[in-house]
């Protein structure tokens, strides 16, 4: 998966917007100001940390040797997943769509988006 790839369909989100707040090689994609995926666009290959369901999460670390406790997050609720190859993107867009939905769940009824 490209960047550019990655990127559309983060912003293909319902709501879905990108931010820097921490630098400007971590591209932040939130739905209404939460983060869903952190994207480290200076690294080669492309990383991106999602959040996951903390049993789903060590299942998907077992199973798939690209995806890492979540760097500088909470290991148990967010993953690093390295966009090497060895998983298919239909794979990583379920993990993004996985994300969104987590933290879109967590949000009051107002604040989610309209789909």
């Amino acid at each position: 998966m490209t960047f550019d790839d990655l990127r559309n369909y983060l912003l293909s989100k319902p709501g879905a917007r990108e931010d820097f707040p921490f630098d400007t090689t971590t591209l932040v994609t939130k739905v209404a100001d939460k983060m869903f995926a952190l994207v480290g666009m200076n690294k080669a290959p492309l990383r991106i940390n999602l959040k996951c369901d903390p049993f789903k999460a060590e299942l998907l670390r077992e199973q798939y040797p690209a995806v890492l406790p979540g760097y500088h997050m909470n290991k148990r609720h967010w993953n690093t997943v390295v966009l090497d190859g060895s998983i298919a993107d239909d794979t990583i867009r379920a993990m993004i769509d996985e994300s969104y939905a987590l933290v879109v769940k967590g949000l009051p009824k107002a604040k989610r988006p309209h789909v």
